[in-house]
């Protein structure tokens, strides 16, 4: 398995474990050469926004990746954490329709959350 991949599967299990709502992951490495993976979540409130980008910063440190950029986390209605090869986007449920990524990154192919339920075993 890749390092953008691995790190993917961290940062999906790291949202699912404090329970982010709607978790998509799209593969947009042939679409740009901005990263490999987008991950989009939300959280029902500011406090679990910044709780999912917790979560996901000391799973993906403990693993050895430490991020590029982290924007967004006072206001925590878009937490934006850029990890180069990965890039997570957590949004407050309000907001995340708003912006509609899925929109418009639909170039990316979808990855099946299954994927990675079944890495987890």
């Amino acid at each position: 398995m890749d390092i953008s991949r691995k790190m993917t599967e961290i940062a999906y299990h790291a949202l699912d474990e404090k329970l982010a709502v709607n978790i998509n992951v799209i593969d947009i490495s042939n679409v740009t050469s901005i990263a490999d993976y987008f991950i989009i979540a939300a959280g029902n409130n500011p406090h679990q926004v910044q709780a999912l980008a917790d979560n996901v910063t000391e799973a993906l440190g403990r693993a050895g990746y430490e991020s590029r950029q982290i924007e967004g986390y006072q206001t925590a209605r878009w937490i934006l954490l850029d990890y180069r090869d990965v890039v997570i986007h957590i949004f407050h449920t309000e907001d995340r329709d708003f912006y509609d990524l899925e929109r418009i990154w639909r170039d990316g192919k979808l990855i099946d959350n299954k994927e990675f339920e079944k890495e987890e075993k």
